[in-house]
């Protein structure tokens, strides 16, 4: 990688867990000591790091002292074992820019950044977003996820944003496959899978790594697949991905942080629990669908 930053391997959007608190936002208070429990874990289990205060970490349902803290806890938890890479999305560059900067302060060692949220950006403004926060001076991780933003990161823009100093990657989350290769030939970065049920397709087509949610419950396995890839064992990459896939679709549903959370609980190897508004509680049929496929999944698991 020509700019040297190492993003091979896992690096997990952690979710967040919350307990009762009447005095909180929502009733809900960020529980710190499982949240540290939680970062240990998945570096023990083989993750490379660990993604705080993504949409995984409903960093937007925080205030701003659980916010910045989350990160505070994920460096400490980590202890220099991976990579820290926090979330600083924010609407305006102003924003980004605060989060990278706190992040700087408080040890993380790279950022994640989506374009501006909420509002609908322009290819000007998106650039001038992405520039102000390459002056923190961060290795910094592009995010394309226009299902969300409905801001496309397209390789022709992700090539313009390449130049800047600090860019050194990009989530691609468009779940365009084709995307990989089309950034690789368009410019001199970095590719992650940003997809999980399109992860096998993107490390064979080139992705140097996974920056995934279904991790916080299958950190070891997750971490082999890639191994796997990396060893150019394609077949026995493929035939682990093939039953954990199922599950792997829930990430890309709206209800992705509520499905992740329940199939922790569903492991019981971590904990997941309750979402903050405005996310609400799962169906009973998402519920069925959710236990169904993490329980494959573990059933395949436990058999190997």
């Amino acid at each position: 990688m020509s700019k040297k930053f190492d993003l091979g391997g896992v690096v997990v959007a952690t979710t967040l867990p919350f307990k009762d608190d009447a005095s909180a936002p929502a009733g809900l208070a960020v529980d710190y000591e499982k949240f540290a429990e939680h970062c240990n874990f998945l570096m023990e289990n083989g993750c490379r790091g660990v993604g705080p205060n993504g949409s995984l970490g409903e960093y937007s349902s925080l205030t701003d002292e659980e916010r910045r803290k989350v990160i505070q806890v994920a460096v400490e938890a980590v202890a220099g074992r991976g990579i820290v890479v926090a979330g600083v999305h924010g609407v305006g560059w102003h924003q980004a820019v605060q989060w990278a900067e706190y992040a700087k302060e408080d040890g993380a060692d790279a950022v994640l950044c989506l374009p501006p949220t909420i509002y609908r950006a322009n290819r000007d403004e998106v650039i001038e977003h992405y520039s102000k926060v390459n002056e923190v001076g961060l290795p910094m991780m592009l995010y394309n996820n226009p299902l969300d933003t409905k801001v496309d990161l397209t390789p022709d823009l992700i090539a313009e944003l390449a130049t800047l100093e600090n860019v050194v990657a990009v989530k691609e989350f468009s779940t365009d496959i084709r995307r990989v290769m089309d950034i690789q030939d368009a410019c001199d970065i970095d590719v992650v899978a940003g997809a999980d049920d399109l992860l096998f397709e993107s490390l064979v087509a080139g992705a140097v790594g996974w920056f995934a949610g279904y991790p916080n419950v299958f950190p070891k396995e997750s971490a082999e697949i890639c191994e796997l890839v990396y060893a150019g064992k394609i077949d026995e990459a493929r035939d682990l991905y093939r039953e954990l896939r199922p599950v792997f679709y829930w990430d890309s549903e709206t209800e992705f942080v509520q499905a992740i959370k329940l199939s922790q609980d569903v492991a019981g190897n971590t904990f997941g629990g309750r979402t903050r508004p405005p996310r609400g509680p799962l169906s009973a049929q998402q519920i069925e669908g959710v236990t169904r496929d993490t329980k494959r999944a573990l059933d395949y698991i436990a058999s190997r």
